[in-house]
């Protein structure tokens, strides 16, 4: 009870859930649960481009997402009394699309991919007609490249900064690159030494693999956001879905964490990187919690009709990998030590 402390009233339900509460799991493991941490960006984003003028009232925000990034906006927009559409795919689960209309979000369900870029292309595409449809009365807070997403994470890394020390390794899955990018770049502005693991999933083009079908939502992409600044990173980890799945009951089952499987991919690295750095203070970013799964990775038979019910023991280390290319599952480290994307790809075509 000593962690609560008396506030005024939160003036709104964004201000209330915009940070995440830290929690110790291990000696050294913590986990920064968010409800979901899309929220923080949205919020900053259109507050933002309401202090420049580029959103002004009677215009209508448009955006691309399969996720949270829809549920954040959707938020924020409420309460500031803006139209919003949302351009999504199948993916998108009904208890999303449903909370979306709630909301008040006009939401557009894609159904094709593009031959290049698969179905974020497609979703850019029919974004793109609807804004030459709008001209000028349109805003397109463009998340995976508008400076103002990782600049969003100054407040949550002053938040890490204040109560465990600058001074750590945090560990998040990518998926814009915003959170990750944004917090440890704030960080080692106290802490030069802080370090950087990003979590990604096989198939994923962020780090260097081939595109293909991803099993594990909320992280990976078919596309190389702006946001994602290779160069931060010092370790990459791919997870499988089957071992995020089986991660995610683990948080929960040991630490009542409940969370999503973006969290639990992201779990088992930093418990990893835990016990093998008894010196480090670990920080896992979890980015929302585990109402949205209840009846997908926390149900046995939902997992063993897709196939996902076999990585009940988890692993306790990774393979390393020569090259995140050529990395295959079910989990392998790359060292990728603060280097450019091409940097590292020039790697491999060197050898080959």
């Amino acid at each position: 009870m000593n962690a609560l402390r008396k506030r005024l009233p939160f003036s709104s339900y964004s201000d209330a859930y915009v940070l995440p509460s830290i929690i110790r799991c291990e000696t050294n493991l913590y986990v920064a649960q968010f409800a979901f941490m899309k929220l923080l960006p949205a919020k900053y984003i259109i507050e933002q481009a309401l202090a420049r003028g580029t959103l002004t009232y009677g215009m209508t925000v448009l955006e691309t997402s399969s996720g949270t990034f829809a549920l954040g906006l959707a938020v924020v927009c409420r309460e500031y009394g803006f139209q919003l559409e949302i351009f999504t795919d199948p993916v998108m689960d009904k208890g999303l699309e449903n909370r979306l209309g709630s909301l008040g979000a006009k939401v557009f369900m894609i159904t094709e991919k593009a031959k290049q870029g698969g179905y974020q292309r497609s979703r850019l595409d029919a974004l793109d007609a609807r804004m030459r449809q709008l001209g000028q009365s349109c805003f397109w807070p463009r998340q995976y490249e508008t400076p103002d997403n990782p600049a969003a994470y100054k407040l949550f890394a002053d938040q890490l900064a204040e109560m465990v020390g600058p001074d750590i390794t945090l560990v998040g899955s990518v998926g814009s690159g915003g959170s990750t990018c944004g917090t440890v770049e704030r960080l080692r502005q106290k802490a030069p030494g802080a370090r950087l693991i990003g979590v990604d999933t096989f198939n994923s083009v962020i780090f260097g693999q081939q595109d293909g079908e991803r099993k594990l939502r909320g992280l990976g992409n078919s596309l190389v956001p702006k946001n994602v600044r290779h160069e931060l990173y010092d370790e990459v980890h791919l997870i499988s879905a089957p071992l995020a799945f089986a991660a995610t009951r683990t948080l929960h089952e040991r630490h009542a964490v409940f969370a999503g499987p973006t969290s639990g991919a992201s779990y088992i690295v930093g418990r990893w990187r835990a016990r093998q750095y008894p010196e480090e203070i670990i920080v896992v970013i979890c980015p929302d919690e585990g109402h949205r799964y209840v009846e997908a990775a926390y149900d046995c038979e939902w997992l063993k009709q897709n196939g996902n019910l076999n990585e009940d023991d988890l692993l306790d280390a990774p393979a390393t990998e020569n090259h995140p290319s050529t990395a295959l599952p079910p989990w392998n480290r790359y060292l990728w030590k603060r280097k450019s994307r091409e940097a590292v790809l020039n790697v491999l075509e060197q050898v080959s």
